[in-house]
């Protein structure tokens, strides 16, 4: 478990280099997790080893929330102040990654029927 452990925040730590390094936009952790990603696709023998330890910190996702809920508390007033500019872009964001989501579900069926018929 402590070497899983280990290699997800060695991954972690490449993520916030490169960040660092090129001063991309991302945070650091979406970039380390990419790179596990492309480090799994190179060698899918380490999946076995990270995953038992992956899937115990998955298990208590939940409580990684736990301090956001105490800041949404410690500012309700400014939420209520807000309210309405927060409502406005939860609803326009829903509604934008819906739409999103299913031009890119419609391009993937018709892709995918054009790959499976082959080539005319």
């Amino acid at each position: 478990m402590i070497p899983a452990l280990a290699t997800l925040l060695l991954f972690q730590l490449f993520g916030e280099v490169a960040v660092l390094l090129t001063g991309a936009p991302v945070p650091g952790p979406v970039v380390g997790l990419a790179l596990l990603l492309a480090a799994l696709a190179l060698r899918p023998a380490w999946l076995d080893a990270i995953k038992p330890t992956a899937q115990g910190l998955l298990q208590h996702l939940s409580l990684l929330f736990v301090p956001a809920g105490v800041g949404v508390m410690q500012h309700l007033q400014r939420l209520g102040d807000e309210a309405l500019a927060i409502g406005v872009a939860l609803v326009v964001s829903t509604l934008v990654g819906l739409a999103v989501s299913a031009c890119t579900m419609v391009w993937l069926m018709r892709w995918q029927t054009r790959r499976s018929q082959g080539p005319r």
